[in-house]
C-alpha cells in the first residue's frame, strides 16, 4: 500500500505508485520539478532528493513541515479544532475566514512561514475537492468543500518530516530545476499538468501551464536525455503527447481519478509513462503496462 501524504492532491501518483514504481530509473539523487504532494518522494527510497515547485505556498509548506513540524501542528489543530464546531454554514463561514487571511496576508510571512503554511494546508483539506486553484490576481479561490468530517494528517506530517531529511526544497520554474540536473548523479520525474483537449483546468499556480509551456518541457526533457540523463515524466495520452515525446518509451497505464472539478473526472483514465530510451531517435514505442 502507497505512503499516504498530507495533501489531497489533483493527479497525486499515491495510488499509481504501483505502476509508477517499475518505471522509475535508479539513480542517487531523484528531481522533481512539479513535486505536488511528493507523493513520489514519499514513495521511493533515494539517497537524495531536489524536490521543486513554482508554488510558494506549497513549498513553503514543505519547509514548514520539514523544519517546523511541531509549530505546525499546533498551528494546524486549532484551526481544524475551529473549524469543526457548528453546523454546516458556520464551519463554511470560518473556511472562508481563513481563506480571506490567507489571501490577504499568507504570502507576506516570509519563505518559512508556519501561520502560512498551516492556513494552505487547512484550506486543501477543507476545500471542494481538494483543488488548488488561484485566480489572475493570485489569490487562493476554491470554494468550501461541505465536508461533515475532515481527516487531520498528523501521522502524514510526521512521516514527512523524516523524509524530508533527504531533500532540498526549492521554488522554482520548471526550467531552472532542471538546469540543476548533475550528469552521472541525477534522475528525473516530471509531473506536469496534464494536456488535455480543452485546457479546462490549468491553473494549479496564477501563472497556468499552457501548451507552449507542454512543448518547452518536452523540448528540455529531450536535451536532457540526449545528455545520457535517466528521464520519466507522465501525462495525458493524447496523440500531441505522443509527438511532443516521440523518441521517449510510452507505457499506457490506467489511473484512478477521485480529485477533479467535473464528476465526470471521478473515474479510472488512461495517461502515460514516458521514459527516455537509451537511443533517443528511436521513434515512440507505446506498450501497455
Amino acid at each position: 500500500m502507497a505512503v499516504k501524504t498530507p495533501l489531497k492532491w489533483v493527479g497525486s501518483k499515491a495510488r499509481l505508485m504501483p505502476q509508477l514504481l517499475p518505471h522509475l530509473p535508479e539513480g542517487k539523487r531523484l528531481i522533481e520539478p512539479f513535486a505536488g504532494s511528493c507523493a513520489v518522494m514519499m514513495n521511493t527510497d533515494y539517497d537524495e532528493y531536489l524536490i521543486a515547485d513554482v508554488n510558494p505556498d506549497l513549498v513553503n509548506l514543505y519547509k514548514t513541515m520539514a523544519y517546523h513540524t511541531d509549530a505546525l501542528l499546533i498551528e494546524l489543530e486549532a484551526l481544524f479544532s475551529a473549524g469543526s464546531v457548528g453546523d454546516e454554514e458556520n464551519r463554511a463561514i470560518f473556511y472562508y475566514a481563513v481563506r480571506d487571511a490567507f489571501n490577504q496576508s499568507g504570502k507576506s510571512f516570509g519563505s518559512e512561514s508556519v501561520e502560512a503554511a498551516a492556513r494552505f494546508l487547512y484550506l486543501n483539506r477543507h476545500c471542494f475537492n481538494g483543488l488548488c486553484r488561484y485566480n489572475r490576481r493570485g489569490q487562493f479561490n476554491v470554494p468550501f468543500g461541505k465536508y461533515k468530517k475532515t481527516y487531520f494528517p498528523a501521522d502524514e506530517i510526521r512521516a514527512f518530516a523524516e523524509k524530508a531529511k533527504r531533500a532540498t526544497f526549492i521554488t522554482a520554474h520548471y526550467s531552472e530545476t532542471l538546469d540543476l540536473v548533475r550528469d552521472g548523479h541525477d534522475v528525473v520525474y516530471c509531473d506536469p499538468p496534464y494536456l488535455t483537449d480543452t485546457d479546462n483546468f490549468t491553473a494549479y499556480h496564477e501563472r497556468g501551464f499552457s501548451h507552449m509551456d507542454q512543448g518547452r518541457l518536452a523540448r528540455k526533457l529531450r536535451r536532457l536525455a540526449e545528455r545520457g540523463i535517466k528521464v520519466v515524466a507522465s501525462n495525458s495520452d493524447l496523440e500531441m503527447v505522443h509527438y511532443l515525446y516521440a523518441g521517449f518509451d510510452a507505457v499506457r497505464v490506467n489511473a484512478p481519478r477521485s480529485v477533479g472539478a467535473a464528476a465526470a473526472s471521478q473515474k479510472v483514465a488512461a495517461e502515460l509513462i514516458l521514459k527516455s530510451p537509451a537511443n533517443p531517435a528511436i521513434g515512440v514505442r507505446t506498450v501497455m503496462a
